[in-house]
């Protein structure tokens, strides 16, 4: 039989109930709540608010740096410690916080002032809900708070810094569940930035969580007017609604007689759309329904008439009043205006919160494969740093590191995946296979091992590099039913068939390495080298036999002209040096340029005066005074740290009139950065086809001056201290003009400097622009590396200015898309008036256009064995502008008699 409870045990079962609940409930009340103190030790509990906060060290640990805060967080004084990430522009680190779909949240970070940023005292960064920016942080404000309110659409939410300038950093981040009837204003367009949230009638301290159990901090009044009034009535309650404010902020309020005002400035111009909630609850009893009304206004515009507090029912004394608003000077004004014989405004609370239109972000279906990727790659990759900066949206508001995107539709699809020489090992992450739209891929220089992926018929794979990695097996026939593949590099690995399914043997436009490693790149397979070295001596026999032979046909060459140099010959190869270094020559010194110098210099990436593929050009002007073009690496370029350091060797060897000298580089802060003099008249192209097209056209001999001047520099390049330097990207938009209309040939990141005729080297992948490769290139199962290439881009050039054509056009019937075969088939008829430009028809002469045809025809022939050499073409160019000088003076000569 169970023993009886007596009363004290029945009292002490009691207040421990009530005591237990009292602990359970903030608990309760906390649910759905993400605490987060960062560098944190050891979880913690806020005594002023009792909310329960963790640490972000299993989120982030060993990424950035902790760092005592010299001045305490303004909504946290009790917490001193901030985490410092990498700086650099690029660099996006992102807090990935669990969500239920569907529902609103409010997101607040606090970014403390005090943290020691090294040099950079101007230190500032973006920050974005998933893929909307939403504000910016400065290291030169005050502690600033960014907080904001959107609706979920997944299980997670990411809440991301964006690196700008210097480190980012922050000290505590907080999600908050909201009702979704709290603002119903949220929806899946949007995203809402909160500005600023004040009870008007408060003066004592700021009012949030428990009272709020949204967790909202309403701010104390700032400054009062002279004739305004704090009104209090803590025993006043909300009749007839349901209020979106906590009572104890409604108890309060503000009046005047005549008018309130209240004024928010230094808004962001960028941004003009805001929303403003006013809260309103009468706290005198005694006053009744039409005895308290005015007008509102937003900056001078009258949004509602005759407001009544106690208009929204017979019984509610509760009224919200929303309205949108904008502004174009930075400023929001909003007055309460009394009506005459009336009471005066009153005003217990306001929000003002910035309308964002919400970005969709990068197509789910790839954010999620791209994630698996990640997750593949770093299992083992554990302390890669690209991979470890793989947070947030992978394509918005930038790419990750290693990424490229394209807009498809409303969102972004990811389009290449170039993790080159990351020193990356394990297998290669078979979920890149599923990437839908990937059109480019670059894994190569790295340490993969097993065997090659396979990609269903349905990729859209163009491109795929595996270079120099530890793969084993061969290509599978599956890449036969790839579509669009006509790019293939898979040599360098030692235990790899070079073999090729017929599928893409058969292919006419595939690019491929055919697996053969080339010498020169990072790395040599073991066996080549072996084979060099058993093969030595009778090389030595064949290249002194090429040696003889190549001297006595450039005598041959010396002797004749152009037509005589068009007979078959066995012209001198290029090949890439053995050596990993480009040049062992004298250099000239090449300045560098630090990161705040470039971004002073071009106003901060101001004016952007051109695109290609490494990047972004702007204009700029330096400190003393000389106007210069900036070219900057972007995350999403193919190119990168190769072709820049391409180009910087090269350029700091060689100087020509015809060439554009480099000023100067920037390698700071994860930027590559080049700096060349700025070309008043932009390039050839633009003169050809462009904006500057349709404005002036450009005259038939200053068309013959370019093209002899680009010659010039093209010699210069292939006959440079006893060496030849292939350029590898000859095109009319690589050949710029400086105020003289000087033509000066560009860009040398695909450049490789060669040794002396007849020394023997290996295959080189094919590179160059599309319409302007020499065919014999890619028709062939190997190819050499030489100034044929250059030749035939230049003929190809040649043909450009004297049709006004681009190189391709797809609009035309498929036999003519090459601006060469559609120009042969007009000459070998002899109808150049067909394809000599409109624009020009009637001021040139003839005789300087056959000459022209016919350098263009030599320099695009098929067999590179025909080509002429430039040296050969700089002389009928002389010859040809000779005459139309001479045929012009004839003329003139004519008119004047």
């Amino acid at each position: 039989m169970m023993e009886p409870v007596n009363s004290a045990t029945l009292i002490g079962i009691c207040l421990l109930s009530f005591f237990l609940l009292l602990l359970i409930q903030p608990a309760c009340a906390q649910n759905g709540f993400v605490s987060l103190w960062c560098c944190a030790p050891s979880n913690g509990t806020d005594p002023s608010t009792n909310i329960t906060w963790n640490s972000d060290l299993n989120l982030f640990n060993n990424i950035g740096k902790c760092q005592e805060i010299s001045s305490p967080v303004i909504n946290n004084a009790s917490y001193t410690w901030a985490r410092i990430f990498n700086p650099g522009p690029g660099n996006k680190w992102c807090y990935n916080l669990t969500t239920v779909m569907d529902q609103d949240y409010l997101i607040r970070g606090t970014f403390p002032r005090g943290l020691s940023l090294g040099s950079s005292i101007d230190t500032f960064f973006n920050i974005s809900f998933g893929a909307t920016s939403i504000g910016q942080v400065k290291s030169t404000d005050n502690s600033s708070v960014v907080e904001g309110f959107i609706r979920a659409t997944n299980h997670y939410i990411d809440f991301c810094l964006l690196g700008v300038k210097g480190s980012p950093y922050i000290s505590d981040l907080e999600l908050r569940p909201l009702g979704n009837l709290l603002y119903p204003e949220l929806d899946l367009s949007n995203v809402l930035k909160l500005v600023s949230r004040v009870d008007v009638g408060n003066t004592k301290g700021v009012i949030r969580y428990p009272y709020d159990t949204s967790d909202r901090i309403w701010a104390t009044s700032s400054s009062l007017s002279n004739s305004s009034i704090i009104i209090s009535n803590t025993s006043i309650s909300v009749n007839g609604a349901n209020a979106s404010v906590p009572i104890q902020v409604l108890q309060t309020a503000l009046t005047d007689k005549t008018q309130l005002q209240f004024i928010q400035d230094n808004l962001d111009l960028s941004n003009k759309n805001y929303l403003i909630f006013l809260y309103f609850l009468e706290l005198d009893g005694s006053i009744k329904k039409g005895e308290r009304m005015f007008d509102i206004y937003v900056n001078g515009e009258k949004r509602y008439g005759n407001f009544d507090v106690l208009g929204g029912g017979t019984i509610s004394n509760y009224r919200k009043a929303v309205f949108n608003a904008s502004t174009e000077n930075g400023i929001l004004n909003v007055t309460l205006v009394g009506v005459q014989q009336r009471l005066g405004p009153i005003c217990n609370a306001y929000e003002i919160l910035q309308v964002h239109t919400r970005s969709e972000g990068t197509v789910q279906q790839d954010a999620n494969v791209i994630m698996e990727v990640r997750d593949e790659l770093i299992a083992n990759n554990p302390e890669n740093e690209v991979l470890l900066s793989w947070s947030g949206d992978p394509c918005l508001p930038f790419p990750w590191q290693g990424l490229g995107c394209d807009p498809i539709n409303s969102s972004a699809a990811i389009t290449s995946v170039d993790l080159s020489s990351r020193a990356l090992q394990g297998s290669l992450p078979s979920h890149i296979t599923e990437l839908a739209n990937l059109k480019a891929l670059n894994l190569s220089f790295n340490d993969f091992t097993g065997t090659i992926l396979s990609f269903p018929d349905s990729s859209m794979l163009t491109s795929m590099d595996v270079r120099d990695n530890e793969l084993i097996g061969s290509i599978t026939n599956s890449f036969s039913s790839l579509p669009y593949l006509t790019k293939l590099y898979f040599g360098c690995n030692l235990q790899f068939s070079n073999a090729l399914p017929s599928g893409l043997l058969n292919r006419a436009n595939l690019t491929t390495d055919f697996g053969i490693c080339v010498v020169g790149g990072s790395s040599l397979a073991v066996h080549q080298i072996i084979i060099y070295a058993v093969t030595g001596l009778c090389l030595l026999f064949a290249v002194a036999a090429g040696i003889i032979f190549m001297c006595n046909k450039k005598r041959l060459m010396a002797r004749g002209r152009l037509e005589q140099g068009r007979t078959l010959k066995t012209k001198n190869q290029i090949y890439s040096l053995p050596s990993p270094e480009i040049f062992s020559l004298t250099s000239v010194s090449i300045p560098t340029f630090t990161l705040e110098c470039i971004e002073t210099s071009t106003s901060n990436y101001k004016t952007l005066i051109g695109e290609g593929g490494f990047g972004s050009v702007y204009y700029g002007t330096l400190p003393d005074g000389q106007e210069v073009a900036v070219k900057v690496r972007s995350g999403t370029s193919t190119q990168g740290c190769g072709e820049f350091d391409n180009e910087l060797k090269l350029l700091s060897a060689i100087r020509h009139e015809n060439l554009v000298p480099l000023l100067g580089y920037c390698s700071e802060s994860n930027q590559l950065i080049l700096v060349y003099p700025f070309m008043s008249n932009g390039s050839l192209h633009d003169h050809l086809y462009g904006e500057a097209a349709k404005q002036k056209t450009l005259a038939w001999p200053t068309r013959l001056s370019i093209a002899l001047g680009t010659a010039r520099g093209l010699v210069y390049l292939h006959t440079f201290s006893g060496r030849y330097v292939v350029h590898g990207d000859v095109k009319s938009s690589n050949i710029l003009l400086d105020h003289n209309m000087c033509a000066k040939l560009a860009d040398f990141g695909f450049s490789e400097c060669a040794p002396q005729e007849g020394d023997n080297g290996s295959c080189l992948e094919v590179r160059g622009t599309a319409g302007y490769v020499d065919p014999e290139c890619y028709s062939a199962q190997t190819h050499q590396f030489s100034a044929n290439i250059d030749v035939f881009s230049f003929g190809v050039v040649l043909l450009e200015i004297l049709t006004g054509r681009e190189p391709l056009n797809i609009q035309e019937p498929h036999n003519v898309w090459s601006l060469v075969e559609w120009a042969k088939s007009f000459i070998m008829i002899s109808r150049i008036e067909d394809i000599v430009d409109p624009a020009i028809k009637t001021g040139y002469n003839a005789e300087t256009v056959w000459k022209v045809i016919e350098v263009a025809l030599a320099c695009t022939e098929s067999h590179s064995a025909y080509r002429p050499y430039m040296t050969d073409v700089v002389r009928e160019l002389e010859d040809a502008l000779n005459m139309e000088k001479n045929a012009s003076e004839n003329l003139k000569s004519i008119d004047s008699n």
